[in-house]
């Protein structure tokens, strides 16, 4: 195994999602199984198909010292990350999609073809956002197709755009690693003041900007020179799930209204892991099933 399999992404939260996520995947093709869709999973920032600590550097940018969590905590030796999991599941997907930017790391993923010759498997090497919007486009017939996809970007990496064009297919359940104290609490400063490139990134994020009004609020206060208005943060981690949850809402058919909070080793929710169903017939069944998995009891 080359050096560039080798990533990490986190310590006992990493494990706790990609428990979840397969017991859910076990569960969807044990139903796909017994129906006349085509079925596939996609995974939007595969990477190599392991986890390991870090040892590649990559990620050295704004974006990893603002969350530095990611970059600290994780087990030591291979691991097997949400690819192999996925390839594992019995019954079988028919289909699996893995998306990765790396040109390397996506080499890396074309070596799964050779250890897991009886599936098919299909590598997108190009930016997730691109990559999904393309396969979610209207003209890919969905009427016939079904698939679980599972999101988890490095910190704000995902546009609302690209949640809006898989919601609009109808056909996509869709697992979404939501960045909360580790993204977008992080960034929501105590005064509402921030860089222009972080404003834009939430909005690109969130689809819109009420998220302005949302997490902050506006008051009057007096100083030496008379009274002034000042902005001051009133979102909190819940206020947070909330809105985020109502703009799932208000694309998706039926939304999880609980995400599972991932917590690091000093106790922060780094995480929210969200479940959407895109297809109205099957959304009731399927945010039941994802219901009873985020409600799993912690181990350890």
């Amino acid at each position: 195994m080359s050096n560039l399999a080798k990533q990490q992404f986190g310590g006992d939260w990493t494990q706790e999602k990609l428990h979840l996520l397969g017991k859910y995947l076990k569960a969807y093709t044990t139903i796909m199984a017994k129906q006349p869709f085509k079925f596939a999973y996609i995974d939007a920032f595969a990477g190599t198909g392991y986890r390991e600590e870090r040892a590649d550097g990559d990620h050295k940018n704004s974006l990893s010292t603002l969350f530095p969590e990611m970059a600290k905590e994780g087990p030591q030796g291979f691991f097997e990350g949400s690819a192999r999991v996925a390839l594992g599941i019995e019954p079988r997907f028919l289909k699996y999609i893995f998306i990765e930017k790396s040109k390397e790391r996506s080499e890396e993923l074309e070596k799964l073809k050779q250890e897991f010759p009886d599936r098919e498997i299909h590598v997108k090497n190009g930016d997730a956002n691109n990559e999904l919007r393309m396969l979610c486009d209207k003209n890919e017939n969905w009427r016939g197709q079904r698939a679980v996809l599972f999101l988890d970007p490095f910190g704000m990496n995902v546009e609302w755009s690209t949640i809006r064009a898989i919601a609009g297919t109808k056909a996509i359940d869709m697992w979404l690693l939501f960045p909360l104290d580790s993204g977008v609490h992080r960034m929501l400063t105590n005064d509402g003041k921030m860089s222009e490139g972080w404003r834009n990134r939430l909005d690109l994020f969130f689809g819109e900007n009420n998220w302005r009004e949302a997490f902050y609020e506006k008051r009057s206060q007096k100083n030496l020179f008379g009274e002034e208005e000042v902005t001051r943060r009133t979102a909190d981690y819940q206020v947070i799930e909330d809105y985020f949850v109502k703009r799932l809402e208000s694309v998706f058919e039926k939304v999880a209204q609980r995400p599972r909070k991932l917590y690091n080793s000093k106790g922060k929710p780094l995480f929210m892991l969200c479940f959407a169903a895109g297809n109205l017939k099957g959304a009731p069944i399927a945010v039941k099933i994802a219901n009873h998995i985020l409600k799993e009891p912690r181990h350890g």
